[in-house]
């Protein structure tokens, strides 16, 4: 009997997800998506390092970087996943607080985007593929930002009438992950070729992120 019940509980679990992936609206998913990607073509902490291990050792140091970077990312989703659940399950009234605190924390983002200088620092580059990848790990896994902004984000296109939240929060978390893992892989292995370029454009790229934060923010407080 145990093979048969495992295989219906995965079978039951694969329908659950499924279901709330083609429950969420499409209009807001597409958001999502093209939230997620400024978001990870945003320069910060992340795109620094990653282009700094880049730039010194080459497209394997850099896709090494980039990989830590990615598998932090994966914990902060499990912890929002769980944590986020649990807080709206038990104090429902607790959605507002996040959805308010995330607008806030939003806007604060975009008013540092904009004002941004435009510079982008060397970072902190790791001489082997190993160290890089553990560097890129702890630098994002100890990066309250990344936590934050992720416990802000994904909350807010979440549907608590599309099945569970926990459920919710890991499909949003791993398209945000799938997005980013592409990303940040392809600037690990170009960021040697493409350093002049992604100098130059670091403040266009500031200017759009600060206006995505604030629609965000504003849509967040209008609804």
């Amino acid at each position: 009997m145990a093979a048969p019940l495992c295989r219906l509980d995965r079978e039951d679990g694969s329908a659950m997800i499924w279901d709330v992936i083609i429950g969420f609206e499409p209009g807001l998913l597409v958001g999502y998506i093209f939230a997620g990607l400024i978001l990870n073509i945003t320069p910060g902490a992340d795109f620094i390092f990653i282009s700094a291990s880049g730039l010194a050792g080459g497209s394997r140091i850099g896709m090494a970087a980039a990989l830590g970077v990615n598998l932090g990312i994966v914990i902060h989703v499990l912890a929002a996943a769980a944590g986020v659940s649990a807080l709206l399950l038990a104090h429902p009234a607790a959605y507002d607080a996040i959805r308010i605190g995330g607008a806030a924390y939003l806007a604060r983002m975009a008013l540092q985007a904009w004002r941004s200088d435009g510079a982008l620092g060397r970072g902190r580059a790791a001489p082997f593929a190993a160290q890089a990848l553990r560097r890129g790990f702890v630098t994002n896994l100890l990066n309250p930002k990344t936590a934050l902004f992720i416990f802000a984000f994904i909350p807010q296109f979440i549907d608590p009438q599309n099945g569970p939240i926990w459920v919710q929060v890991l499909v949003l978390g791993a398209i945000f992950l799938a997005n980013g893992f592409v990303f940040v892989m392809c600037l690990g292995a170009a960021s040697g070729y493409f350093a002049g370029a992604l100098r130059a454009r670091v403040g266009f790229l500031n200017k759009l992120t600060a206006i995505l934060f604030g629609g965000l923010a504003a849509r967040l407080i209008i609804d």
